[in-house]
């Protein structure tokens, strides 16, 4: 007897501050008036999507002690974009990047919770820590935490937000214009909690939520941060978005659910996944190489090479060899905010690895770059980017995928048009959206329902 079709879960992340986006095309537009936030939104959930997500950049990124420009710089406060977009959208999930490391429970909790409240049930919080120093010189804790410290801090933050959610169990408003009596519970919202990182106590102010917690999102691909999103998180960011690979990750994070009581379906596994399109396979190859062309350009090549040599090679010629001497390997790197600098952990050896490359294929140092940095996860004619991303679902390498486009803020309108109905006729996508929540939508159970409560309809 043959599985049943899983149905595929479809989400759009507006692109922030990456290389994905190609900035300098005629076709893209503003990454910070609300527009492009508009139009963006307005695109996926006319295609039914899930929801929209926003990441989240504390710093702007510096290369050699300037900010680097080549990528996207700005972003928007998180919940005020959000905010605006639950009032120009009326079933579309609004996820937000919010950092555990600078942040309090109390005032996270009480902004996702009025999210939830002013979108009908639509919040999601992808919940994430940071890692280095200079992104930390922004806020008055400063520094940066170990990374199991970090885990921990995080963990103990997002126990402290359900306990805030948790402390308003959704009957307490009476609103009795007879008696005139309005709380049948005068100490609605009180809390205490007492631990490592926080000690606080008082009363919660907003009180509960359509979904009672925010649905979690968490992007982890540490041991760590997988035992976090297996322990705690509705959702978990792959990066893993390859047939081998994919399965891999998909195994090991399902599996480590039942040790916290909890069924493969109570997490969801979607990868980031770029998109390139054509009327046939070999168009979309041709635009695909002409899209990483615009994404690396020559500075950015340059730019990228610093990540690994961390010297100043803007002397070099990006269509020439890549340089002979070797990477300086130090505490200190010219490139400050960029995650890209951890992948690297031996210097020497990748520069090593990348002459040898070059040199077998005769690559300039662009080159070297376009065809060693990410490509797109999908290329093809609309019927053969249905088809791969139905092939994977059904494969196990994920749950559906996050769809990061390379143009702002149109970049998604003709996959919505051409992709997505191509998935309805499969039957494996939806053809309306069927709830009002965002847990609807993701098939995710409500909080009360976990804990064996009645849920209000």
């Amino acid at each position: 007897m043959s599985k049943p079709l899983k149905q595929i879960h479809l989400a759009a992340h507006f692109p922030g501050v990456n290389n994905t986006t190609v900035w300098s095309d005629p076709a893209a537009g503003s990454h910070i008036e609300f527009s492009s936030f508009t139009h963006f939104a307005k695109t996926a959930e006319r295609a039914k999507f899930d929801f929209l997500f926003l990441a989240e950049g504390l710093r702007l990124r510096e290369q050699g002690g300037k900010i680097y420009d080549l990528d996207v710089v700005g972003r928007p406060d998180t919940f005020t974009v959000l905010a605006a977009l639950a009032a120009v959208t009326e079933h579309l999930g609004l996820t937000g990047t919010i950092n555990s490391t600078f942040n309090e429970p109390y005032e996270v909790a009480r902004q996702f919770a009025s999210l939830d409240h002013l979108s009908g049930g639509r919040a999601a919080w992808n919940v994430v820590t940071s890692w280095d120093a200079f992104t930390g010189e922004n806020f008055r804790r400063g520094g940066f935490l170990p990374q199991d410290e970090r885990y921990s801090r995080a963990k103990e933050f997002l126990a402290t937000a359900n306990e805030l959610f948790d402390s308003w169990h959704g009957d307490e408003i009476l609103a009795d214009q007879a008696t005139g009596t309005f709380l049948s519970d005068a100490r609605a919202g009180s809390f205490v909690h007492q631990g490592p990182q926080f000690d606080i106590h008082g009363q919660f102010n907003v009180p509960r939520s359509p979904q009672g917690r925010p649905v979690v999102f968490q992007a982890g691909e540490s041991d760590e941060g997988r035992e976090f999103a297996a322990s705690s998180a509705d959702a978990i960011f792959s990066r893993y978005a390859t047939l081998d690979a994919g399965q891999a990750f998909y195994t090991d994070v399902k599996s480590r659910l039942a040790k916290y009581g909890r069924r493969p379906e109570d997490l969801l596994i979607l990868p980031a996944a770029s998109f390139v399109l054509g009327d046939t396979d070999a168009e979309a190859e041709e635009i695909a190489h002409q899209v990483r062309r615009q994404q690396v350009s020559g500075a950015t090549a340059l730019k990228h090479l610093e990540f690994v040599w961390n010297r100043d090679l803007s002397s070099y010629d990006p269509e020439g060899p890549l340089p002979d001497v070797d990477p300086l390997v130090g505490e200190e790197h010219i490139s400050r905010g960029r995650a890209q600098v951890r992948m690297y952990r031996d210097p020497v050896a990748i520069a090593r690895e990348w002459r040898e490359l070059a040199e077998a294929n005769k690559w300039s140092i662009r080159d070297l770059v376009i065809n060693t940095g990410n490509r797109q996860t999908f290329v093809g004619s609309p019927a053969t980017v249905a088809r791969t991303i139905n092939d994977f679902v059904q494969a196990d390498v994920s749950d559906g995928f996050i769809l990061v486009p390379h143009i702002t803020p149109g970049g998604l309108d003709t996959f919505a048009d051409t992709v997505v109905p191509l998935l309805q006729e499969q039957g494996v996508f939806r053809t309306e959206y069927e709830g009002t929540t965002l847990r609807d939508h993701l098939g995710l159970a409500h909080p009360d329902e976990r804990r064996g409560e009645r849920v209000a309809s």
